[in-house]
């Protein structure tokens, strides 16, 4: 069985530091300096946008809104549209090396992730299901709904030589405060969606606790891989600190 390193550390009070470590780690691990790690961690209230978000002629009004309403704006790792994290999310990020073909296992990766949060979210009772929900924000076909009606995960890659971040994040509760400033953010990127297809965890099993959701994803992931308890050391915490201006999204 592939052994992991779990990594569950939260930095929740800066909001760019998140990326900015798994664009270190990815780098790390692809160099062969890390070993193949997961996070599963708690963000800070954020608006994820990605490159075609930045090259909207609406890019700098996206990121006005995204403030007004408390969220830092980030510039994301991987690609998709804007997307939203909060503290009644579950962030994850794993990134994975691969000397054979990294774009060539893009589809896999993808399958996968979405098999094991499926699987997770199906062991606390939701009819989850994999695949794009008409009108959902930041839409892909590995996304993971609720009855076909409601997104609860959203899934994106980056690859560069040698490695490969998979991150995404998992709505617990708040699918309000998600449409709250996507509604705004997606009027000036001039997006078409619709905010009935945002849902979360608790919409659909309202005894669900966010610790619940949290356990039962690394143990989907444990029964599947050999995990191993780590930590990000003060080495790559200080090469992130240097790297978080470049991952804040800023007005023109």
């Amino acid at each position: 069985m592939r052994a992991i390193r779990l990594i569950t550390s939260s930095y929740n009070q800066r909001p760019t530091l998140d990326t900015a470590i798994s664009r270190v780690l990815l780098e790390h691990v692809s160099n062969g300096l890390e070993p193949e790690t997961l996070r599963i961690y708690c963000p800070p209230d954020v608006v994820a946008f990605g490159p075609q978000d930045q090259r909207s002629p609406g890019y700098s009004s996206a990121i006005s809104a995204a403030m007004k309403y408390g969220f830092t704006p980030i510039e994301r790792l991987a690609g998709g549209r804007a997307a939203v994290f909060h503290s009644e999310t579950i962030a994850f990020s794993w990134t994975i090396p691969s000397h054979i073909s990294p774009r060539g296992e893009v589809n896999e990766r993808f399958e996968e992730i979405a098999a094991i949060v499926a699987a997770a979210l199906k062991k606390l009772g939701i009819d989850a299901r994999i695949g794009e929900v008409a009108g959902e924000y930041c839409p892909g076909e590995h996304s993971v709904n609720a009855r076909g009606m409601k997104k609860i995960m959203g899934v994106g890659q980056r690859i560069i030589k040698n490695g490969t971040h998979v991150g995404g994040v998992l709505v617990v509760d708040g699918a309000h405060k998600i449409n709250e400033v996507l509604i705004p953010v997606y009027d000036a990127l001039q997006i078409p969606w619709d905010e009935r297809a945002t849902g979360s965890v608790k919409e659909e099993v309202q005894t669900a606790t966010y610790d619940q959701v949290h356990e039962s994803l690394v143990n989907e992931f444990a029964s599947r891989y050999d995990l191993y308890k780590g930590y990000i050391s003060q080495k790559l915490l200080n090469t992130a600190y240097r790297l978080e201006p470049e991952h804040r999204a800023m007005l023109s």
